[in-house]
């Protein structure tokens, strides 16, 4: 079996083959017990790979989840909206880099999810960008 250093994508691994030690129940538990996490882990401790198989599980993707824990504890599949904001693409060193980047993604989920012409500021557009409204 081949191990998957340096992938970070859960739909990879599981696809081609890769060794993958089973952490879903984790995912499950955060998922159905939980409401807001702040994750903070050391850097190259797989916080990308935990938000992979996030955006896996939310976008419904059961065939991903064979034979791991997640595909037996859960029942119902559902597909939700997902709002992924990495912040990993440059360096933030200006106001206006990090203002510049998340107008960026407010744009995107906006015309993905609807926008209200009022929202004007980064935080009200925040406040008013999510599929749930």
């Amino acid at each position: 079996m081949k191990y998957p250093i340096g992938i970070q994508n859960f739909e990879k691994i599981r696809t081609d083959g890769f060794a993958y030690v089973d952490k879903t129940a984790f995912v499950y538990k955060l998922a159905s017990e939980g409401c807001y996490y702040f994750l903070s882990r050391p850097r190259r401790f797989g916080k990308s790979l935990l938000i992979s198989t996030m955006d896996a599980y939310f976008s419904g993707r059961k065939d991903l989840f064979d034979g791991l824990a997640l595909g037996k504890l859960e029942q119902e599949w559902h597909k939700y909206p997902i709002m992924h904001l990495d912040l990993n693409t440059e360096m933030y060193n200006t106001v206006e880099a990090l203002n510049n980047k998340l107008n960026l993604a407010l744009s995107e989920w906006e015309e993905q999810y609807g926008s209200n012409p009022n929202e004007r500021s980064l935080g009200t557009r925040f406040e008013g960008c999510h599929p749930c409204r």
